[in-house]
């Protein structure tokens, strides 16, 4: 024989999944209620609070994620080991020159 819970109790038990974090199977057996009721009485309070948009929205405002090979990173490495000697190289042309104008005014 099915039970029928009234929309307060149904939103009682969404929230404690969405704001409690508890789940889904947690509370199925504790409650002896169906898995697949309580899930849908989630998704049915998740469309009404809106959580589906809200989430959407903040999906687009997070920077996408770039999964990095090996090889990636090996370019990655290549660049900046390029980069640190040509800094050597300007830090060691700098550091002659300044030598250069010290002498001079001495």
């Amino acid at each position: 024989m099915s039970q029928n819970y009234d929309l307060e109790y149904k939103e009682y038990v969404s929230r404690m999944v969405m704001e409690e974090d508890r789940t889904v199977s947690e509370l199925s057996r504790e409650l002896n209620i169906s898995r697949t009721t309580l899930s849908g009485w989630v998704q049915d309070y998740k469309k009404k609070v809106g959580w589906f948009e809200k989430h959407e929205q903040k999906k687009k405002d997070q920077e996408p994620v770039i999964y990095k090979t090996p090889t990636d990173y090996e370019k990655e490495g290549k660049e900046k080991d390029k980069k640190i000697e040509r800094l050597e190289r300007e830090n060691k042309i700098l550091k002659k020159a300044m030598h250069v104008f010290t002498e001079n005014h001495e």
